[in-house]
């Protein structure tokens, strides 16, 4: 190594060397300054200098930055080491001898050639060890310094006191240089606060102590948010709110002091001695709440918050429809609902429009129908429900139904009010219409129970000839005898459901009392689903309505087949049966079973809706019999007329296509050419053989000209067919039913079709067929809304329940007239020219000799050759 280059190195490890020596002294020095630091703060934490005295907190505050600078001192007089130190040093870890560092810088101190060589010799030797010199880190060697490890004092005092400083008594290290009489004032006090938003709106509560300000100072919360303030202290501190733009600030009570004023004052005396007994030297808690209703700022011990409040809309819902009746008097309504957070509850109101009479005392209260929401707190919802109130005393007469939407903050929402007439039962026995309307009478005003009883006298009167069964007419005398004797309301109830008993009775016999179990038992069930009862209730109950549906169903049997015209109903086979019933049944118990309460209210009221629509085949009256039997035929001609569409539109395709391959091909194959060809292609595997084989197809035996003469006479059919298009479309009109606009375009397009087939044009002929065939469906779906809307749509024995054509078990309903092929989709004209492009690139293919043998079969077997 040269001489220049081992002096660098030699002046770098003596740095090196020289800090290392100075953090070894420096260390030991700075425990004693570092130890005061660390009890300072670790009696600031612990938070004794809020309890302690002013001389004590001075004494203290001043010891230790007295101590703190005397210690300071020793690191002051740090001495810093020479070179001579740092090579003793360097010499001692490295384990040189010889003062192999020292050495380079000595003379030797005899003269002559010979000792300077020897000299020289020894220098290199000692620099070649200097090379790897190595400083190592500091050893202060604290053990010397610190016998009895007294620095771990400090360190474990300020983590103990770190800790303790999140508790309800710790302290800060500001309360060091706090006035002590601002100190005291703060040790006993604790504020927390938090925000707890209403638990349908799905957010998280919102601590207001303890948290980062907003940028703009002001926190959004829902509306009809609740905070809640937690004060910890000995004195009342004062909670207020102030409103925006309100200039008097609310102040928010205690619950404690709210419990106070409301208990007796022996009580209250009892409570404050055992408090004191029990915590005697505790400060008191008290809690504070608030409903948050506007915008506003909260004051606590002189910490404010601001609010801005998310209002909470009101419900919004409406009539999805007109109110209908089904076939047993059971109002079916649907809606639609909608709300910011979601639709807790919905019902339908039900007031009289009819003014009572003076001083009126109506027995029954007004009719409840609540609405069954497809699923509880949903945001938008749209459903139908059925309720029957036909035994309800306003039924047949004129009410104002209006929707009421209710949200879990209690707001309500109204719709727009229908007037109509409440459904009420039809009955065919005179006897029982006259028994049912003596009971509306009294049961709607109470005060005018003489002349119901007048009425019951006058139809007992002449007995022999208006009440043929004895057990009727002592029926009628047991009820006259309980309205006689009524002395209360309830006597009345009593009465008029024993009068609604008879007439039901006399009407149905054993199916009214049925129907009412059923009735109730399904009521019981929607009960218990809507406030999610037990397993074990819901099997209990789910068992009553199997017993009661059966009985039902058997009782139904009976009545239907007492009526000839219902027994050999050809449609009955589409009525639902007690085995789909039981299904349902089934599937409601074991969604309730697995949780998805909402689901099986769904299927209940669904079930509700179809057991609704379920009619005994009791005899219609003459006049809509005959309309039924009218319509029936307007819609047998309708759907006749469209399948005479369907074949003459497939007719006109396949002329079309043999006269596009005769051009092609030109002159037709004679017989021995068709031999031929038929036996050069024998059947494939796995294919039948033609039961025409021989029989050649006549188009193949037509030439191009009359090819185009048989598209001609096809335009005759369809002038006859666009002429009975418009005989039905006169007939509807003379039945009320205003033709849609599909009828007027099927009839445009069936004139197009016309001169299409006129001018010898198949495939523009084909695409106004299609169109001609889709405006007959979409006509005849017209005309079905505007028979259900009249309530025509519906005859004998036919019940209207489900949606989208299906009943609840999602069986495709037969009885509702001809099939309109609605789930067909028609080729339009761009799915025919695809089909004869496709066709034509097969016949290419075919035509190459390039192709394949197997792919030849295969596509030989696509068009069909044998």
């Amino acid at each position: 190594m040269r001489k220049g280059e081992l002096a660098r190195a030699l002046s770098f490890k003596r740095v090196i060397a020289r800090i290392v020596m100075v953090v070894e002294q420096a260390i030991p020095r700075a425990f004693p300054p570092l130890g005061i630091l660390l009890t300072f703060a670790a009696i600031a934490w612990f938070g004794l200098f809020r309890a302690m005295p002013f001389w004590l907190h001075a004494f203290i505050l001043a010891a230790s930055g007295i101590l703190f600078l005397a210690f300071l001192v020793p690191l002051a007089r740090l001495r810093l080491p020479g070179n001579a130190e740092a090579d003793r040093m360097l010499e001692e870890r490295n384990g040189l001898k010889h003062q192999a560092i020292g050495v380079q810088d000595d003379v030797p101190a005899t003269e002559g050639a010979f000792g300077q060589a020897l000299w020289l010799e020894h220098q290199n030797r000692m620099a070649r060890m200097i090379g790897s010199l190595q400083t190592g880190l500091p050893r202060p060697d604290i053990a010397r310094h610190d016998r009895y490890a007294l620095r771990a004092v400090p360190v474990l005092l300020v983590c103990v006191a770190f800790a303790f400083s999140y508790s309800n008594r710790g302290g800060s290290l500001m309360d060091a240089f706090r006035l002590p009489e601002a100190a005291a004032v703060q040790s006993d006090i604790r504020i927390d606060a938090w925000v707890t938003p209403p638990a349908y709106t799905g957010k998280a509560p919102i601590f207001l102590t303890g948290r980062d300000n907003t940028p703009d100072g002001v926190l959004t919360i829902p509306q009809f948010s609740e905070v809640t303030v937690r004060v910890v202290s000995d004195e009342a501190m004062p909670v207020t709110f102030r409103e925006k733009d309100s200039v008097d600030a609310i102040a928010i009570p205690s619950q404690e002091a709210d419990a106070a004023k409301k208990m007796p004052e022996q009580a209250k005396n009892a409570a404050a001695t055992q408090q004191a007994a029990a915590k005697p030297a505790l400060p008191g808690s008290q809690t504070h709440l608030y409903k948050i209703n506007r915008d506003g700022a909260l004051s606590v011990g002189g910490q404010t918050w601001a609010f801005t409040i998310i209002p909470d809309a009101v419900p919004e819902i409406a009539f999805d429809g007109i109110p209908k009746t089904t076939v047993n008097a059971a109002l079916e309504i649907a809606f639609a609902a909608r709300d910011d957070y979601g639709i807790q509850d919905a019902w339908a109101e039900i007031k009289p429009l009819d003014d009572a009479a003076d001083g009126a005392r109506p027995l029954y209260p007004l009719p409840e129908y609540r609405l069954d929401l497809p699923k509880r707190n949903a945001r938008e919802a749209k459903g139908l429900t059925s309720r029957n109130l036909s035994e309800h005393p306003l039924s047949g007469k004129r009410v104002r139904i209006t929707l009421v939407a209710r949200d879990a903050a209690g707001q309500e929402g109204r719709s727009v009010p229908q007037d109509m007439i409440l459904p009420a039962r039809q009955f065919f026995e005179p006897l029982a219409g006259a028994v049912a309307e003596e009971r509306q009478v009294f049961a709607l005003d109470a005060n005018a129970l003489p002349r119901a009883i007048d009425l019951n006298d006058a139809v007992t009167a002449l007995a022999e000839e208006t009440i043929p069964n004895l057990t009727h007419f002592l029926l009628m005398k047991s009820a006259r005898s309980r309205m006689a004797l009524a002395r209360n309301d309830d006597m009345l109830r009593d009465a008029a459901d024993h009068l609604w008993e008879i007439a039901l009775g006399i009407e149905d016999g054993d199916l009214a009392l049925a129907d009412q179990r059923l009735r109730e038992a399904q009521q019981k069930l929607s009960e218990a689903l809507d406030r999610n009862a037990s397993d074990q209730e819901i099997a209990k109950l789910m068992q009553e309505l199997r017993d009661a549906m059966k009985e039902y169903m058997d009782a139904l049997a009976k009545q239907a087949m007492k009526n000839p015209r219902m027994a050999n109903n050809p449609e009955r086979d589409n009525m639902v049966s007690q085995r789909d019933l039981q299904k349902m049944m089934d599937q409601i118990e074991n969604l309730a079973k697995s949780g998805a309460k909402d689901q099986a209210r769904q299927m209940l009221s669904e079930m509700q809706r179809m057991m609704n629509n379920l009619q005994a085949g009791r005899p219609q009256q003459g006049q809509q019999g005959q309309d039924n039997s009218e319509m029936r035929q307007q819609m047998d001609k309708l759907g006749k007329l469209m399948q005479d569409q369907q074949k003459l539109m497939e007719e006109t395709f396949r002329n079309d296509q043999a006269l596009r391959d005769r051009m092609q091909r030109g002159d037709p194959l004679d017989g021995e050419d068709q031999e031929l060809f038929d036996q050069d292609m024998p059947p494939q595997p796995g294919q039948q053989p033609d039961q025409n084989a021989g029989q050649p197809d006549p188009m193949d035996q037509m030439t191009e000209e009359q090819l185009k003469q048989a598209l001609k006479d096809l335009k005759s059919r369809q002038e006859a067919l666009s002429k009975q298009l418009g005989e039905l479309q006169k007939g509807l009109e003379g039945m009320g039913i205003k033709p849609g606009k599909g009828f007027g375009e099927a009839g445009r397009e069936m004139k197009g079709a016309s001169g299409a087939l006129g001018d010898g044009e198949g495939e523009r002929a084909v695409g106004n067929q299609g169109r001609a065939l889709q405006a007959l469906r979409d006509g005849a779906q017209d005309m079905m809304n505007q028979m259900q809307g009249q309530g025509q749509g519906q005859g004998p024995g036919i019940p209207q329940y489900g949606q989208n054509g299906r009943d609840p078990l999602g069986r495709r309903q037969q009885n509702a007239g001809p099939d309109f092929g609605d789930q067909v989709k028609v080729p339009d004209e761009i799915d025919t020219q695809r089909a004869r492009e496709i066709l034509e690139e097969i016949r290419r293919r075919l035509g190459t000799n390039s192709s394949p043998e197997l792919e030849k079969r295969y596509l030989e077997r696509l068009l069909d050759i044998r």
